[in-house]
């Protein structure tokens, strides 16, 4: 004999919910402009605390010689500056001083090449390498101290 499965009941159908009504927020009140009030009466003036030295920066510090050059290239793994010459002579024995943003140094010339060569001085508008013991960037100005 077939066995006759059940019917399964049927759910009633319930009405679709409406949204909640939104609840109206009260306004919030104007914000009041602020009191003014008179100036007060004139009060002697206290006295002034001693004044802070003011940090001196390197733009504002007279030159320290005869600006003679730009840094154009500064080749970090081998700290060497290439310096492109505007003025003068620059030679082996020379003192120059590098100054720029946040740059300020003076060292004494080694060695000088140019394209890979060593050359005993350089004249205005060479470019050439120079082994510096601190950082240049570009853009610093390089003087000839007297």
């Amino acid at each position: 004999m077939a066995v006759r499965k059940k019917a399964k009941p049927k759910r009633k159908k319930t009405p679709a919910k409406r949204p909640a009504a939104r609840k109206k927020l009260a306004k919030k009140p104007a914000r009041r402009a602020p009191v003014r009030r008179a100036a007060p009466a004139a009060r002697k003036p206290a006295a002034r605390p001693a004044a802070k030295p003011v940090p001196v920066s390197p733009a504002t510090l007279p030159p320290p010689g005869e600006r003679i050059g730009v840094v154009t290239h500064y080749f970090s793994h081998i700290s060497v500056a290439v310096v492109k010459l505007e003025a003068a002579t620059l030679r082996v024995g020379d003192t120059i001083h590098f100054r720029g943003h946040t740059t300020d140094f003076k060292q004494r010339v080694d060695s000088l090449q140019v394209n890979h060569a060593s050359v005993p001085e350089v004249g205005p508008n060479d470019d050439f390498g120079l082994k510096v013991r601190e950082h240049a960037r570009e853009h610093d100005v390089v003087y000839k101290v007297t």
